[in-house]
């Protein structure tokens, strides 16, 4: 009875969430001078609005739209309201097509190595045996099954092609087997069965075991076509499933890779916090220069009539006095008051908990991951913060529920699913939380036999409060060479509608132990679309997967744009 009431409370936040009218404002540019006549349109209404001379607007939207931006000369920009969205204040750019007399081209056929870059990202590749095809590419047609049409309601590989595949015939059941033939095989005088390629494995006989829900994508291989890579055991074809446990080509694990893809060579421009010392506010400059905690409580008084009703104010004050007064009284005053200002501030209270937890206090923190969890309900990252809090207290049942409640409430439709980041992370969260802490969890003998951590080394997983933050991480290995991770609409458009869709704001990056040194990350905050800063919060895991695995948790303010900031150092280890 309480988890269907609990359901029934999250549909119906859901719902009182999409029908909320709020207001957006903002202004226009081309990133030097105001646009006018720039036409705003709320795509699920005929409400359509333009900018005036200056740039400005308004429009009326509810949680969950999506607003588009277009004008002539310009790409056209696409962006969903969020429940804190009140401020939009959009850069537009050229949009500019290079004339095919003065453009050179390279081949559409891409290697191995970029293919496996591109897998999470490119519904339409599969991954087989003998590497990633390509249909745009591949010298036969193949059809190609994702995740989001792989239906639960089928109970083994044998329904999904029954089901999806028309012409592809099916004998037997899941409960007591049987096999595939796909029409084209060249045998006259009788139809041989296919074979399967589950995540490179060849299998003769039809894998029923292997959930549904455990499958990212599938094809189908006609006996010609197969043929030409397997031989003739495929003559009568080969189903292909790339199940989600069997992904190797997940973005995380090839951050190594990535830095050698091409001549990247870091050039040391990156800018240390001792050389942005003068471009603190001058709120933080008086701090600093306090002789005193008195002295430094009145500045913090006198300035906070002016700065008070931005949280990053507080932010700043709560962080200064942790580092030079140690006074307990007084900051905890400042994270109650924060805490009750913003109380309806999902971002406001994310930076919070960001800065309590780097600093330790994990009880005050998990009260505040557990605020936003009320507010967004229908957040996957409200379920993970809220889980990570747990483990922090070492409450590491109430944790694992909370992971597993995550995944039923995708696999019934109560929040949106996602195969390629969050449900990733979440996943690797959990697997980490039983392989170190599983027989607190579950008994000793399933812990012991099955749990097992598939990743050791460096593990870096970020999070940033405010959805709408753009910015580039920047990784530097011990080589010089670097690989940047591009968060904006002007790069990876599809990527930031996708996490707003699902509700997430993170990326982990995984440092594997092939290369001895040290690896430098830097950001170059690119704005957030309002005035205010972002916060970037960073979670660093040494010797993942093992016994002795430990944590660091490092906070960011994102203010000062268009700059390369260094962030922080961590040392890989080479084992032989």
């Amino acid at each position: 009875m309480k988890k269907i009431t609990f359901l029934l409370m999250l549909v119906s936040g859901l719902v009182s969430a999409q029908n909320t009218t709020q207001t957006i404002s903002g202004i226009v540019t081309d990133g030097r001078v105001p646009l006018k006549n720039v036409k705003i349109e709320r795509t699920e209404s005929n409400n359509v609005q333009y900018t005036d001379a200056n740039g400005h607007y308004t429009i009326e939207v509810v949680p969950g739209d999506k607003i588009t931006y277009s004008y002539v000369g310009f790409k056209p920009i696409e962006i969903l309201v969020e429940d804190v969205t009140r401020i939009l204040n959009i850069e537009m750019f050229p949009d500019i097509t290079e004339l095919n007399e003065v453009t050179v081209t390279k081949s559409k056929r891409k290697s191995q190595q970029e293919l496996k870059l591109e897998y999470n990202t490119n519904p339409n590749l599969i991954k087989t045996a003998y590497g990633i095809i390509d249909p745009e590419t591949a010298a036969y047609q193949i059809r190609i099954l994702s995740e989001e049409y792989i239906s639960s309601v089928n109970l083994c590989i044998l329904d999904v092609i029954r089901n999806e595949f028309p012409g592809v015939n099916v004998n037997g059941d899941c409960i007591n087997g049987g096999n595939i033939t796909v029409r084209g095989s060249n045998s006259i005088s009788f139809d041989q069965s296919a074979i399967f390629d589950v995540d490179g494995q060849i299998l003769t006989d039809a894998p029923t075991w292997i959930l549904p829900a455990n499958m990212n994508r599938i094809a189908v291989l006609t006996g010609f076509s197969a043929a030409t890579k397997y031989g003739s055991v495929a003559s009568g074809g080969v189903v292909i499933i790339n199940t989600k446990t069997g992904n190797s080509y997940t973005q995380s694990k090839e951050l190594m890779d990535k830095t050698r893809l091409r001549n990247n060579i870091y050039k040391g421009d990156a800018l240390s916090s001792a050389d942005l010392f003068n471009d603190l506010p001058v709120y933080l400059q008086e701090l600093n220069q306090s002789k005193s905690f008195d002295e430094a409580k009145k500045i913090y008084e006198y300035y906070h009539t002016k700065y008070g009703s931005n949280y990053s104010y507080a932010i700043d004050g709560l962080r200064y006095f942790k580092e030079n007064w140690n006074e307990e009284e007084f900051e905890n005053s400042i994270v109650e008051n924060t805490s009750n200002s913003f109380a309806t501030n999902p971002i406001a209270l994310k930076a919070l908990a960001y800065v309590l937890q780097a600093d330790g206090n994990f009880d005050q923190a998990f009260k505040l991951n557990r605020e936003v969890y009320i507010l967004r309900p229908n957040y996957a990252q409200s379920y993970m913060d809220l889980a990570n809090s747990y483990r922090d207290l070492r409450e590491h049942k109430s944790a694992a529920s909370l992971y597993s409640r995550y995944d039923y409430l995708v696999n019934q439709g109560f929040l949106k699913s996602d195969s390629t980041a969050i449900s990733t992370i979440i996943t690797r969260e959990l697997n980490n939380l039983l392989a170190l802490n599983g027989n607190e969890i579950i008994s000793k003998n399933v812990s012991d036999h099955v749990l097992e951590e598939d990743f050791n080394g460096t593990r870096l997983v970020f999070e940033w409060n405010d959805g709408e933050a753009e910015f580039e991480l920047q990784f530097v290995n011990p080589e010089g060479h670097f690989f940047t991770f591009k968060h904006s609409i002007m790069e990876n458009e599809d990527r930031i509608a996708n996490e707003k869709r699902v509700g997430f704001s993170c990326e982990e990056f995984l440092i594997d132990n092939s290369l001895s040194g040290n690896w430098q990350v830097n950001v170059k905050y690119l704005g957030n679309k309002q005035l205010g800063p972002s916060y970037l919060k960073a979670v660093i895991y040494t010797n993942y997967g093992t016994p002795s695995q430990k944590k660091i948790t490092k906070v960011f303010k994102m203010d000062l744009k268009g700059v390369n900031k260094q962030l922080f150092k961590v040392k890989s280890k080479f084992l032989q």
